[in-house]
């Protein structure tokens, strides 16, 4: 062998020698999330209270819940018996919404689920209380829904619905599936 053929051979052996351990190191593995952390909240509150206001800096809604877990990966906020306040227009008043449950969705949308009542917070609504055991509700639009057996109390009447579509800024009300309305005036005294 020649001189040449010696140098190539060392200059081989280095190369080998210095990638060898980088080779032989064993890869990490990347870490495998456990498909139960999914279901765990990223943070929960106990008696949360908030107050969020749209892009004019005007009160949009008030939120309180006796509890709130927050499940990020998800996409939902989860809250035990949530009473909302809807704010419309300044000169409108507000309603209350309440419920045993609620979920809250990244596009604003929550689901009212079990003994869900919405109040007219003034005397002369012409609809003082809707009652339902689901409804859907955009928070932007004010768009409510319900594919449920729905109760509506005014002053002087009750109608009974199977189903609703509703809007509190337009105070347009559908009912889907009319079962029954009752009247009953009161008496004025002069």
């Amino acid at each position: 062998m020649n001189r040449l053929t010696y140098s190539i051979s060392a200059l081989f052996i280095l190369a080998l020698a210095t990638y060898i351990p980088t080779w032989l190191k064993e890869e990490e593995m990347p870490q495998i999330t456990n498909d139960d952390d999914v279901f765990r909240p990223t943070y929960q509150a106990k008696n949360l209270r908030s107050a969020l206001y749209d892009e004019n800096g005007k009160l949009s809604h008030r939120i309180f819940a006796s509890q709130m877990e927050h499940f990020e990966q998800l996409g939902f906020v989860y809250f035990k018996q949530p009473q909302y306040t809807i704010y419309l227009d300044e000169s409108e008043t507000p309603w209350q919404v309440t419920a045993e449950e609620g979920t809250l969705y990244d596009d604003n949308r929550i689901q009212l689920e079990r003994n869900v009542v919405i109040t007219s917070l003034s005397d002369g609504e012409f609809v003082k209380s809707i009652t339902t055991e689901f409804l859907q509700m955009n928070l932007d639009s004010k768009v409510m829904t319900s594919d449920q057996a729905v109760i509506i109390e005014g002053q002087d009447y009750t109608i009974e619905s199977n189903g609703l579509d509703a809007n509190l800024e337009t105070k347009l009300y559908e009912l889907k599936q009319h079962v029954q309305t009752v009247y009953s005036p009161t008496e004025k005294s002069s």
